[in-house]
């Protein structure tokens, strides 16, 4: 006659080493998930000061960008200097490569401020840059729209390369400094740009946005580590769930 089965008897008895270093690592993804979580909090006030931007429109004259808050939209009259052009390496637009095209505005009374016009596509080869001339038209008298921003920053050194002195123009540059593009341009412009509204001519492609990932994605990121502790407390708990003898 077959004896009856009978459900193994099970026990909890987790080991002290596997408990110490599930705990640690609890720690440290719950740690991780409120960095993340406060970096998208950050970055969602950083959007909504860029979108708030807009509310009004300020002439700026001559005065200088820094008296101006960061993203404010402003109208700045001059004349566009296309003989003397930079193209920002390494910026990408919907994960294509590409330059985004800086050309000065000399201003009566300001220093030359640096207006960028958008993005253009990478040719193909490093020898051949894209043509982002200005009509001949563009040599008069023009004023522009658009929002007082900071330069682009490399994430890494590496990603840093100063305009060639050498070089003709438009000078290829990447992640550079304001004094470097003062040094290669050959007098004083300002430390902060103006990026050219979408609606302005004379420009390229122009998807404005707060620089770094959106706040949607930090909050991604922390409930990812969140779940990440949450998991490691069910394999522990599972681990140390052991057939009794």
């Amino acid at each position: 006659m077959t004896a009856p089965l009978t459900p193994a008897r099970r026990a909890f008895a987790p080991r002290p080493l596997f408990t110490v270093l599930t705990l640690a690592a609890c720690a440290l993804f719950v740690r991780l998930g409120f960095w993340q979580w406060h970096k998208g909090v950050d970055r969602q006030a950083q959007w909504t000061h860029f979108a708030r931007g807009t509310d009004t429109l300020l002439a700026l004259g001559g005065r200088p960008l820094k008296d101006v808050p960061l993203y404010q939209r402003v109208r700045v009259s001059g004349t566009l200097d296309g003989a003397h052009q930079f193209l920002l390496d390494n910026r990408s637009y919907r994960g294509r490569p590409g330059y985004e095209v800086l050309t000065p505005l000399v201003r009566g009374g300001g220093r030359p401020l640096l207006i960028d016009r958008g993005w253009v596509p990478f040719t193909g080869s490093r020898h051949e840059l894209p043509v982002v001339a200005l009509p001949e038209s563009a040599g008069q008298p023009v004023s522009v729209t658009g929002r007082v921003a900071q330069l682009p920053a490399a994430g890494l050194a590496m990603g840093h390369a100063a305009p060639d002195s050498s070089a003709p123009w438009p000078k290829v540059t990447s992640f550079p400094t304001p004094q470097e593009l003062s040094d290669a341009y050959g007098a004083p412009v300002e430390a902060r740009i103006v990026l050219l509204d979408p609606a302005t001519p004379l420009g390229y492609v122009r998807d404005w946005q707060p620089p770094g990932m959106t706040p949607l994605r930090h909050f991604a990121y922390a409930i990812q580590w969140w779940s990440f502790a949450v998991l490691a407390v069910v394999v522990w708990a599972i681990m140390s769930t052991r057939r009794s003898a």
